[in-house]
C-alpha cells in the first residue's frame, strides 16, 4: 500500500478509518479498501487494530480476491509486535498452499528476512520462484521481486550464482548492479572515513532508491473490459444499442485477447483485465450523470475499476484458469497460440 501523500502529512488512524466506512459504501471494493486501512493502522503504530481487520477479511462471508495477500500480510504484522509462533504458522501454511500470485511469497518471504530467518527466507523465496516461474522465458513485472528478494539473500548468505540469479540481473534495469546492492559489506562503508567509499555508496543508494520509486510510480494497468456472458446478456437486454459494440459474447471474448496481444506488441506494459457487472456500471454512469447505454463511456469505467485496483494481470501466470472464467487453463483457453 502506498498512501498518496507524504507519510508524515498523513493522519493515519484517520485515514485507516475514512477507508473503513468507504469500504462499508462500496462492498465489491472492501478488500482493497480494508487492507489500505490496515496498512494505515501499521504505520500508525496500531498494530492490533491492522490484525483486527486482516481477521474481519479472513472471517468474511464473501470470497477473498488474494486470501493467501491477506494472510501473508497478517504474519507479517504479527511478528512485529512478539506474536512469532502464529506468523511463523501462517507463513507455513501459504508455503504448503503454493499461491499462485507472487505477492503472498514476497511478504512471507521479506518477513522472515527482516528477522534474520535468512536460509528460510531463501526456501521460501526459492519455492515462490519455483511455483510461478518454472518453464516461463519472460517473468512478468508482478515477479521482479520475488527474484530480487530471491538474489539479496542469496547475496547475504555467500551463495554462488544460480540460473535465477543471472535471470534477476537481466531483469534488473539500474545503473549499479545487483551484486553491488545487495552486497553485505555495504553497511561497513557507511562508517567509513574515506571519501572515494562514501561516495560509492552513495551512487548506490541513490540507484536503489530510483529502482523504488520507478516501481511506486507505476500506474495502474491499463485495463481492458470483460463482461461475463450472464453480465453481458443482462447489459444488452437493458440497454440493446451496446449490441453493435458486443454482437457476441464469444467475439467479445476474442477481443479482448486480440486487444491485449496488440497491445503487448507494441512495447505496452502494465496490462491487466477488469469485469464488469451491470448494477456497478449503471452507478458509474449515473455518477458521470450520463445514460448506460452511450458506448463512450465503456473506456471510462474499465479505466475506473482498474484505478479502484479490480484490474487482474495480463498475461496470467502459467497454469492459473483463463481470464475469460471457463474453468480451463490460460494455456489450453485464450492463450493458445494463433
Amino acid at each position: 500500500m502506498r498512501p498518496d501523500t507524504a507519510a508524515e502529512n498523513v493522519d493515519h488512524n484517520a485515514e485507516a478509518a475514512r477507508l473503513e466506512r468507504t469500504a462499508g459504501l462500496y462492498p465489491e471494493d472492501a478488500e482493497h479498501l480494508l487492507l489500505q486501512a490496515a496498512a494505515h493502522l501499521e504505520l500508525a503504530g496500531a498494530r492490533a487494530g491492522a490484525t483486527a481487520l486482516y481477521d474481519r477479511l479472513l472471517s468474511s462471508a464473501d470470497s477473498l480476491e488474494n486470501p493467501h495477500l491477506v494472510r501473508a500480510l497478517k504474519a507479517s504484522n504479527l511478528w512485529e509486535y512478539g506474536h512469532e509462533a502464529e506468523a511463523r504458522a501462517i507463513i507455513t501454511g501459504i508455503r504448503v498452499a503454493a499461491p499462485r500470485d507472487p505477492a503472498p511469497w514476497v511478504i512471507a518471504a521479506e518477513a522472515l528476512e527482516a528477522h534474520d530467518e535468512l536460509e528460510a527466507a531463501q526456501e521460501t523465496f526459492t519455492e515462490g520462484a519455483t511455483a510461478l516461474l518454472s518453464g516461463v522465458t519472460e517473468p512478468p513485472y508482478s515477479t521482479h521481486a520475488l527474484l530480487f528478494g530471491r538474489h539479496r539473500v542469496r547475496r547475504m548468505l555467500g551463495a554462488p550464482h544460480d540460473d535465477w540469479d543471472a535471470l534477476a540481473d537481466t531483469l534488473h534495469s539500474s545503473s549499479v548492479s545487483l551484486d553491488e546492492l545487495h552486497d553485505p559489506k555495504r553497511v561497513w562503508s557507511l562508517g567509513s572515513d574515506n571519501p572515494a567509499e562514501l561516495e560509492a555508496e552513495i551512487s548506490r543508494l541513490r540507484a536503489e532508491l530510483g529502482a523504488y520509486r520507478e516501481a511506486l510510480s507505476r500506474p495502474f494497468p491499463v485495463a481492458v473490459l470483460h463482461w461475463p456472458a450472464a453480465e453481458l446478456e443482462e447489459l444488452l437486454t437493458a440497454y440493446p444499442t451496446l449490441s453493435e459494440e458486443y454482437p457476441s459474447h464469444e467475439l467479445h471474448l476474442a477481443t479482448i485477447e486480440a486487444s491485449l496481444r496488440e497491445l503487448a506488441a507494441s512495447g505496452t506494459p502494465n496490462l491487466g483485465i477488469v469485469t464488469g457487472t451491470v448494477p456497478s456500471y449503471e452507478a458509474f454512469a449515473a455518477s458521470e450523470g450520463a445514460s448506460p447505454s452511450d458506448s463512450s463511456l465503456l473506456p471510462q469505467y474499465a479505466t475506473t475499476l482498474a484505478a479502484r485496483g479490480r484490474a487482474v494481470a495480463w498475461p496470467p501466470q502459467r497454469g492459473v484458469g483463463c481470464w475469460c472464467g471457463s474453468g480451463g487453463v490460460y494455456e489450453g483457453c485464450h492463450g493458445t497460440a494463433d
